[in-house]
């Protein structure tokens, strides 16, 4: 077999092989986060968030065609599309090295078997490390963009190559025009494959001009990323920007009918491609009549965003941004809704606003003008800073005060008051220590030397939570890492032994000292879509999650310099042994040493393939609400998954899921007012001139003196709607809308709220007149003024639900109102007692009922749980806690012990370690006479707190100072055991705890610790 043809075949049995350990380790439904969304718009063919998927939603439609119609198999069919997409991924990767690889090697070496084998082994091992990565591995098992996005990076490098290979063939031109095409389709996935625009420019200077300069390298490199910024600058919104332009002026200059302008215009479009194609070619201009197919290819790849446009036209039920036309469309690309950061110039997080400039107004589709109208002028919304507070490239931008804490933290500012501009060296400080430390750099070693575990936050801000798996240099930086607690044990704790780092550093000095260019070429890769993204996305800490995934392609481009390595070590053994034993050692020892260790330490902590917890928490958070609910959810994690179950899986698709983020937005609120499955549109009075964007944004609170009292929420709506120019108030900026009070009420009808179950029989005594609340601040947004408007008009017909893990800020001061059934709480026309300091009175009858008979949820130790997991289970836990608390107050014992057996077998210790959501199981067994069970449960709680306080008190000097909340945290607990075993008289026991309480509450005290 000739080597061509076995190399093509060991490719395709790497991909093969490498999407098989991705399939088997996929996680069967979906994952917290994104994935929820990614795979129910996929398979329904639906709208998510900007700027949008289309062709990766097209061609997760396709894959879930092969569940055969059984919906609970389709998340496992998107699934393994990222599995494929991923092992197709890592078929390229290969390929590309070993053409890489042949360009050091005359082809009289080339020819020898020795070198074939290096250059396979290279190949491999560099493939293989790739493989089992962290990050890449990470996004390889969910049904996430960035698998798929890494699919198009590795084949357009590797198709650059190939044209490489056959830049002096007459047809090679061919390989531009497929890029062309490939960058097109790739931005419906992700943009972030554009970023090879550099590498690829360079590939084509170096080819076509032998004679290199620094001055021509400049240019090309200057070339590449002006590429770059041409398709994510103008081409992908400035297509878009025209057809708005060309449908305003069609439809509201001309007054020709909707749509007509954006017809015109991609005609318009087509005729000029045919022009520029025809009148290259007449003039005989190879290069132009190239770049004007590019251009039609790149179109053509791009134009899948009409899905886009054509789904939300359909009205799907998730339809966010609603772009149902070119002038919304843009809106959508543009990612408006997120809001913008400065770049290279900008002001820092204290500097003042200087005045407010306007931004683009807002059109809307009017049916009765038959015109698009601004429903938002936008004034006076952008702030303008003074020139002398402009810096270049500020780091530290955001002015809300959690991040500025944290600017200051990274800074190492002192300026309690933030009354000083931070110099230009501490933005400096903030950019390495945070930006390219703590958000590339740590995510490069978790990759390549190893990973600590997978606790976002949990590590100091020099040392970050990367480990190499050799001692001294560990403890070092991390303290002692032999004899952790059962809290600190963490299957994301992967020892590499720096051999990928050090191998990889190896193959990049020797592919620059054998061949510069190739060096150039990879590092290009390696930086763009690397460090360039970090300047880019300009990030703020803290992050709501890990962003490592963002980074996958330059790991890729790592992975190509631990190909060399192999080869690297390959030139060195040839010293010492005959060239082709030198070969087979050189490949055999680095992917022993490389891919080996690092697939044996990962797999625990990659492998999802038996994991539903993300399916059945979102069916808790569904099951907590009564029939035809609307539940009020906030973040990612207490929607996505939400999504998923009812769109994709049919469950509780009667209850109505309103996000409060985009709830700020029209379009969503529009959604709302629709039926959508078995679920009823929400009760919005509001008009649609009222709530779309630049109606009633947002409602000030000007107290009046005459206002006294609580003020009527409904009557308030009712003159909005009948008289709004009575609650009308006029500024220097125009008028703007109001209420003249802080104070608001919704008044009660017993008897309804008794006859709709609002209420149960038994608590009929609790019932209150109204219910009376005040808000913070100076205005309401519009997310809370429909929530309000919901509150208003639902009249207690259908149960209002709050998720619990919006925060407290989302019950806009209804906590006495709450009551808890699950992992929701309910809003309740009552004043309820006792709330243990959570919010939320607890029901025990109903949620007992639903603890016992309706949550599943399976937290067995084989599971991999990782943080959002955990997270998770520790919330759900919480809610069995306060039931146990509240059944032993009512003196039900035996419920209690019933209830603690039921949570410790879905989430049992082993699983998720006993910590303070915990505290009162034991308790339960106590009481209910189970003594053996309640000793069990106490003992598992007293040892992990001893263990964890005896790895604390290991630490020494600064190391030390991070463990300080979790001492103190500790002690409370081992304090509250203390009492515990007094209290119920556990003898020999309750001597233990006693005499730990003591020795580390004395430690503490003592603070040698920290010295």
């Amino acid at each position: 077999m000739s080597f061509n043809k076995s190399n093509n075949t060991i490719g395709w049995a790497i991909g093969l092989l490498a999407s098989l350990v991705y399939i088997l380790t996929a996680e069967p439904t979906a994952s917290f986060w994104d994935c929820g969304e990614y795979i129910a718009t996929a398979y329904k063919l639906q709208v998510g968030h900007p700027p949008g998927a289309p062709l990766f939603q097209l061609i997760g439609r396709f894959f879930s065609l092969f569940a055969f119609g059984n919906e609970h198999l389709v998340a496992r069919m998107i699934n393994y599309m990222s599995a494929i997409s991923s092992g197709m991924s890592i078929m390229f990767l290969y390929w590309s090295i070993v053409m890489l690889a042949q360009k050091l090697f005359n082809s009289e070496k080339l020819a020898e078997k020795a070198t074939q084998i290096a250059v396979v082994a290279a190949g491999i091992v560099g493939a293989a490390a790739y493989t089992f990565s962290d990050s890449f591995w990470f996004s390889a098992v969910e049904g996430e963009v960035y698998a798929m996005s890494s699919f198009f990076t590795a084949v357009v490098f590797w198709a650059m190559l190939k044209w490489e290979r056959n830049a002096d063939n007459p047809t090679s031109t061919r390989w531009i025009i497929l890029i062309a095409y490939l960058m097109g389709l790739s931005v419906g996935v992700h943009l972030l494959n554009l970023l090879a625009l550099p590498a690829i420019a360079m590939i084509y200077y170096f080819k076509k001009y032998p004679k290199t300069t620094a001055k021509g390298i400049i240019i090309s490199l200057l070339a590449g990323v002006g590429l770059v910024a041409i398709i994510m600058y103008m081409i992908i919104p400035g297509i878009v920007s025209l057809a708005g332009k060309f449908e305003l002026f069609f439809v509201n200059g001309l007054g020709l009918p909707f749509n007509s302008g954006t017809v015109v215009y991609f005609i318009f479009l087509i005729g000029l491609i045919i022009f520029g194609l025809r009148y290259t070619k007449k003039k005989h201009w190879i290069h132009g009549y190239t770049a004007v197919l590019s251009f039609m290819f790149i179109l053509i790849g791009y134009s899948s965003f009409m899905i886009l446009v054509i789904r939300s036209n359909a009205g799907t039920p998730i339809n966010e941004n609603s772009p149902k036309n070119a002038i919304s469309l843009l809106s959508y690309l543009n990612r408006e809704q997120y809001g913008d950061w400065p770049l290279t110039k900008g002001a820092y997080y204290n500097a003042k606003v200087k005045e407010y400039a306007d931004g683009n107004p807002v059109y809307t589709r009017d049916d009765k003008s038959g015109k698009y109208i601004i429903t938002d002028k936008k004034e006076s919304q952008i702030p303008v800073y003074d020139d002398k507070d402009i810096s270049l490239f500020p780091r530290m931008w955001s002015r809300q005060a959690h991040h500025i804490r944290e600017y200051k933290a990274w800074a190492g500012i002192n300026d309690p008051g933030n009354k000083r501009k931070p110099s230009f060296g501490e933005n400096l400080r903030f950019f390495f220590n945070y930006q390219l430390g703590n958000m590339y750099g740590r995510y490069f070693m978790w990759n390549f030397a190893g990973r600590e575990n997978d606790v976002q936050g949990r590590y100091d801000r020099k040392n970050g939570n990367w480990i190499s798996g050799i001692g001294f240099i560990d403890e070092a930086r991390l303290g002692p890492q032999d004899k952790l607690p059962i809290t600190r044990q963490n299957k994301a704790n992967n020892k590499f032994f720096f051999f990928p780092l050090l191998l990889g550093l190896w193959g990049m000095i020797y592919l620059f000292q054998k061949n510069y260019q190739r060096g150039i070429i990879v590092s290009l890769l390696f930086l763009m879509t690397g460090i360039a993204i970090v300047v880019y996305l300009n990030q703020y800490s803290p992050q709501p999650r890990e962003r490592d995934y963002a980074y996958a392609a330059s790991f890729y481009a790592f992975a190509i310099w631990i190909g060399f390595g192999v080869l690297a070590l390959y030139s060195f053994l040839q010293k010492f042994l005959d060239a082709r034993i030198s070969a087979i050692a050189a490949g055999t020892l680095t992917f022993l040493l490389v891919p080996v260790i690092m697939g044996a330490q990962g797999w625990d902590d990659h492998d999802r393939s038996e994991r539903y917890t993300t399916l059945q928490l979102a069916k808790t958070y569904l099951d907590s609400c009564e029939p035809n609910a609307i539940l009020f959810t906030y973040g990612d994690n207490d929607t996505f998954p939400l999504w998923y179950a009812q769109e994709v899986e049919g469950y509780r698709t009667d209850v109505r899921v309103v996000n409060l983020s985009l709830l700020n937005g029209g379009w969503y609120v529009d959604q709302m007012t629709k039926k959508v499955y078995d679920s009823d549109p929400c009760p919005i009075s509001f008009s649609e001139e009222q709530y779309r964007e630049g109606g009633i944004d947002v409602i000030y609170m000007i107290e009046q003196e005459h206002i006294k009292g609580p003020v009527n929420l409904k009557e308030l709506f009712n003159i909005l709607h009948q008289h709004p120019e009575k609650l009308q108030y006029p500024t220097a900026g125009g008028l703007i809308t109001y209420f003249p009070t802080k104070n608001f009420k919704l008044n009660i009808d017993k008897e309804k709220v008794l006859a709709t179950g609002t209420v149960p029989e038994n608590k009929k005594d609790y019932i209150v007149d109204d219910i009376t609340w005040q808000m913070s601040g100076q205005g309401i947004q519009k997310n809370n003024i429909t929530m309000m408007d919901i509150l208003a008009h639902n009249d207690w017909e259908r149960p209002i639900y709050f998720s619990s893990t919006t925060g407290t800020s989302a019950y806009i001061g209804l906590d006495d109102h709450l009551q808890l059934e699950g992992m929701c709480y309910r809003l309740v026309p009552a004043k309820l007692p006792d709330h243990d300091g959570y919010p939320g009175f607890v029901n025990t009858d109903i949620l007992y009922d639903k603890a016992m008979n309706k949550f599943d949820v399976d937290m067995n130790p084989g599971l991999y749980l990782n943080e959002d997991n955990t997270r998770m289970a520790m919330n759900l836990r919480n809610v069995y806690g306060r039931l146990i608390t509240s059944l032993l107050k009512e003196h039900k014992a035996d419920s209690a012990a019933t209830v603690a057996d039921r949570i410790i077998e879905m989430i049992p210790h082993e699983s998720v370690p006993f910590g303070y959501f915990s505290r009162d199981f034991a308790d339960a067994y106590f009481e209910a006479g189970q003594t053996e069970k309640g000793l069990e449960v106490f003992n598992k709680q007293l040892q992990s707190i001893s263990e964890e306080l005896e790895y604390y008190f290991r630490f020494e000097g600064n190391l030390a100072n991070k463990w300080d909340s979790e001492i103190q945290q500790d002690l409370a607990l081992l304090n509250n055991l203390n009492q515990k075993a007094k209290k119920y008289k556990l003898g020999e026991t309750a001597e233990e705890t006693e005499k730990q309480f003591s020795k580390y509450y004395e430690r503490f005290l003592n603070e040698k610790y920290k010295q």
